[in-house]
C-alpha cells in the first residue's frame, strides 16, 4: 500500500503580518466550505506562537508543517519560546466579558477538530478532517 501523504515546511520571521502567510497555509483548502473558520483558527495560533511564544522578537521564527493524509488537513505550529504550561491550556470563554485576553485557545479548538501540544508546550497540532 502507498502512502498518499503530502507535506510542506514554512517558516515565518516573528512578526504580526499574518494575513499572507495564512493565505499560503491554506492554499490547498480553497474549495473547503468552512475556510473562514480554518484561517481565524490557524491566524490565531500564529498570533499566540509570535506573541507569547517568541514575545515579538523578530529574530526568532515560526515553524509551520502543513502535512495532507486521505483523512487529515494537520498543520504543526512551533515557536522559539519556552512552551505554555500545561495548567494554562485551558479552552474555556474569560469568565469577565470585558476581558482583553484569554479567548485565542478556545477559537483554535472551536475551528478545528483535534488539538494537541507538545510537552514542553512550544509544538502546537491543529488537525481538520477531510
Amino acid at each position: 500500500m502507498s502512502s498518499t501523504k503530502d507535506t510542506s515546511i514554512f517558516e515565518l520571521e516573528s512578526s504580526l503580518q499574518l494575513s499572507d502567510f495564512v493565505e499560503i497555509l491554506l492554499e490547498p483548502l480553497y474549495q473547503y466550505q468552512h475556510i473562514y473558520l480554518i484561517r481565524l483558527g490557524l491566524h490565531e495560533a500564529l498570533v499566540n506562537a509570535v506573541k507569547h511564544g517568541n514575545n515579538l522578537d523578530p529574530s526568532k521564527i515560526i515553524k509551520v508543517k502543513r502535512i495532507k493524509t486521505p483523512q487529515w488537513w494537520v498543520w504543526i505550529i512551533q515557536d522559539q519560546g519556552k512552551g505554555l504550561e500545561q495548567k494554562k491550556r485551558n479552552f474555556e470563554l474569560p469568565k469577565r466579558k470585558d476581558s482583553t485576553s484569554g479567548r485565542g485557545l478556545f477559537i483554535i479548538h472551536e475551528c478545528f477538530d483535534d488539538v494537541r501540544w507538545s510537552p514542553k508546550g512550544n509544538k502546537l497540532q491543529l488537525a481538520l478532517r477531510r
